[in-house]
């Protein structure tokens, strides 16, 4: 799994790359169409752990958010 897992991964850096260091239009759509089809699929393979990690890490953002927004009106 964590092969597959940075496979995927250095296949998305890669065309990342190619679609910053490109000048033509049609490279860089399908560099960012494979960088995105390349990070759905590294989602996939990722293990439990980075799975609820990615979940978790919003809402916790979001609950600090608030507890500073409420210290900040007391």
């Amino acid at each position: 799994m964590i092969v597959s897992l940075l496979i995927t991964l250095s296949i998305a850096f890669g065309s990342v790359c190619v679609m910053v260091n490109t000048t033509e239009e049609i490279m860089q759509v399908s560099a960012a169409c494979v960088a995105l089809i390349s990070l759905f699929c590294s989602l996939i393979f990722a293990p439990l752990f980075l799975k609820v990690l990615i979940v978790l890490t919003p809402v916790v953002f979001k609950k600090l958010s608030i507890a500073k927004i409420r210290a900040t009106q007391r």
